[in-house]
């Protein structure tokens, strides 16, 4: 097969040095390849996949030039290279270390030609799984990004952009229903402005036993929203007595504490007195600083968990998408209480209709990782 002089004409791409052994998707591409330089009509059994569905850009140069090249007569085909030689020097235009040498390689590493639409299938699921990691990456890096001025709205549009993502997935590989990911979670990470946050919750629940009437109005609040877990309680113990017109002040609200078992932890009376007597500002404005926290959290928590799902290759797209939907479900529930918190009008997102019933919000994943952080 003639082709232009190049110095790595004597190599072969799969001998290249790599600091990681190649990964079973890498054969599959090159089996799917393989198929198609044996027989060129077999393109028309291939779907789902285009050139950037390769993790190489040697092969994604090829496939490019396969796909773009008239296919060969069957007949010529079989007699010489005439076809070959156009995809080696189209290729070769995309990645110069392309050689003769390699396209010979990939024929003979195909098991079975006829099997292309099954190694492209594995091709789509890879790729699926690498889209989803990129995502679900991209999630975690918005909510840690110090300098956006809208912090929560390009959260909530790089979660949208990563939801996006899964419906995208979903309608390639339908779940099934029940598929969880086997990935474990990830361990909780500890709010960078962890001591700030502490010190406003504390300003939140004595400025609430202050003006117990006040708590009325940010129902929206939940105790998983707190970082500590004597500051959820003590948010309970404030939401119960308001709830039964009972009288609050720091007594009642120690005593409710008492009966609730909040002070078994070690928490000491007199510690508590003292930071239910000193409120500050409106309820109102460290309720919603809190919900924005464990908004973030949310996001941070969710980004990560399925960064984690996508980061295992032993899970397949119908448990990524099972598994993401779940974890989504997580920043949808929060998303609304914020939006009744500030007002902000929802913002429709067009989606397919699901294949399967997403599940519910996994108990609150932020409150469980910030009482795994404060009872270290």
């Amino acid at each position: 097969m003639p082709h232009p002089a190049d110095p790595y004409e004597d190599d072969d791409l799969d001998d290249l040095p790599d600091t990681h052994p190649p990964q079973p998707v890498r054969y599959a591409e090159q089996a799917l390849l393989g198929a198609l330089l044996l027989d060129p009509h077999r393109l028309g059994e291939v779907t789902g996949i285009a050139a950037d569905s390769f993790s190489t850009a040697a092969h994604a140069a090829l496939f490019d030039a396969i796909s773009t090249l008239p296919p060969p007569d069957p007949a010529e085909h079989a007699r010489n290279t005439t076809w070959l030689n156009q995809v080696l020097a189209t290729g070769r235009e995309q990645a110069r270390g392309l050689t003769a040498a390699y396209l010979h390689t990939l024929i003979q590493v195909c098991p079975w030609p006829r099997h292309a639409s099954a190694y492209a299938r594995m091709v789509e699921a890879e790729r699926a799984r690498r889209r989803l990691q990129s995502a679900a990456e991209h999630l975690v890096q918005t909510v840690h990004d110090a300098s956006l001025p809208h912090p929560v709205q390009t959260v909530l549009a790089a979660a949208d952009a990563l939801a996006a993502v899964v419906d995208d997935i979903a309608s390639r590989f339908p779940p099934r229903a029940g598929v969880l990911p086997r990935t474990a979670a990830p361990p909780p990470a500890l709010a960078p402005d962890y001591a700030e946050a502490v010190e406003e919750e504390q300003l939140l629940l004595a400025t609430a036993t202050a003006h117990p009437t006040d708590i009325e109005s940010v129902r929206w609040l939940l105790p998983d929203d707190f970082h500590l877990p004597l500051h959820a309680g003590l948010w309970q113990c404030l939401t119960a007595l308001a709830r039964r017109r009972e009288p609050v002040d720091p007594v009642t609200v120690l005593w409710e504490a008492q009966q609730r078992g909040l002070l078994n932890g070690g928490s000491e009376p007199g510690e508590v007195l003292r930071m239910l007597a000193d409120p500050a500002g409106s309820v109102e404005h460290w309720g919603e600083r809190a919900l924005k926290r464990s908004l973030l959290a949310t996001a941070d928590y969710t980004g990560r968990r399925i960064e984690a799902y996508a980061g295992d290759p032993a899970n397949t797209p119908f448990q990524l998408v099972v598994g993401a939907r779940r974890s989504l479900a997580d920043i949808g529930a929060i998303r609304t209480r914020w939006q009744h918190a500030t007002g902000a009008v929802p913002t429709p997102r067009l989606r397919p209709a699901p294949t399967t019933r997403a599940g519910p919000p996994t108990t609150t994943a932020a409150h469980t990782a910030r009482t795994a952080r404060a009872t270290r």
